[in-house]
């Protein structure tokens, strides 16, 4: 299969492309520099575009069976300025508008689009446990997940599947934000954060690979799915699970205030709690091969 792929550089991304590449699939990789446009060395061919301007190089991309379309710029990268929340909004809607205004105009589309999105969909939810018919919350990131989505429109307007992965914390030791966590706990400098009750749903790199993977090939799956695992933890059942899994201490909580003065207004994102289940993709037949924290937790330590 002929498969686009955005933001093929990050965390998620890149292990999807060595994903693809291993079973035989063809990759374009969406790239914005130059001297990166055509064939690679890895065996991928870069398509030209930029988001920021609305450009992308359309007919690279004729004759693409598929597109994940993952960029934006990183939630967590720096604290929320007023002129950094403008790039996490624009990396995302513009970058998804981009793609899909793109591929409606393409003589022959893609069957399937599958254009990111995240838990933060639904704000600050509790311990209420939430599926895909719950509605949007009111925050920032909430509101930026609502435009993301709407963002590609155009493409399911033009008879493309459109599915939105709502994607959780991705554990891995390669990156984001546990791969920033995954040191201090190695040292036995870990601790919870915040009052540790608020609710992370959390899922392993490579079962959200193979989720991403899985909503590819699903041809009747289309609208939001929320990619995270099966049973979401606590922040102390996860910073437990950390502990017992290295065989270290976890004495060091950082108390919310001290959270606050350091990220500003991010640290709502860290003390505030998405209970999300993934109600559509168990439904679908997907099977986790890390469901529970332990299990996700030796897995993003494993690499």
């Amino acid at each position: 299969m002929r498969i686009a792929v955005t933001g093929s550089t990050g965390l998620i991304g890149s292990a999807l492309v060595r994903s693809l590449l291993a079973d035989g699939h063809e990759v374009l990789r969406l790239v914005r520099r130059r001297s990166l446009v055509g064939v690679r060395a890895d065996g991928t061919t870069g398509v030209g575009w930029n988001p920021h301007r609305l450009e992308i190089d359309a007919a690279g991309l004729e004759g693409v069976e598929a597109v994940v379309h993952l960029a934006g710029a990183g939630v967590g990268d720096r604290r929320w300025t007023e002129s950094y929340k403008r790039e996490i909004r624009d990396s995302r809607v513009l970058g998804t508008e981009t793609v899909a205004a793109a591929l409606a105009r393409l003589k022959q589309p893609p069957r399937v689009l599958v254009s990111a999105s995240a838990v933060g969909y639904y704000g600050q939810t509790g311990d209420r446990v939430i599926d895909e018919d719950a509605p949007p919350g009111d925050d920032f990131l909430a509101r930026v997940c609502v435009e993301w989505e709407a963002a590609a429109r155009p493409a399911a307007d033009a008879g493309i599947r459109v599915v939105h992965p709502r994607t959780g914390l991705v554990l891995s030791a390669a990156g984001g934000a546990a791969g920033r966590m995954v040191p201090l706990f190695r040292l036995g400098l870990g601790g919870r954060l915040g009052s540790g009750e608020q609710y992370w749903s959390i899922i392993a790199l490579a079962d959200e690979v193979a989720a991403l993977r899985f909503l590819i090939d699903q041809k009747e799956m289309s609208g939001p799915v929320n990619l995270t695992g099966p049973h979401p933890v606590t922040n102390r059942e996860l910073t437990e699970a950390f502990g017992r899994v290295l065989g270290r201490p976890t004495p060091f909580p950082v108390p919310t205030a001290a959270l606050r003065a350091v990220l500003g207004e991010m640290a709502v994102e860290v003390v505030g709690s998405h209970r999300v289940v993934p109600d559509r993709l168990l439904a679908a037949g997907f099977r986790f091969r890390y469901p529970d924290a332990d299990g996700a937790v030796r897995a993003a330590l494993a690499r």
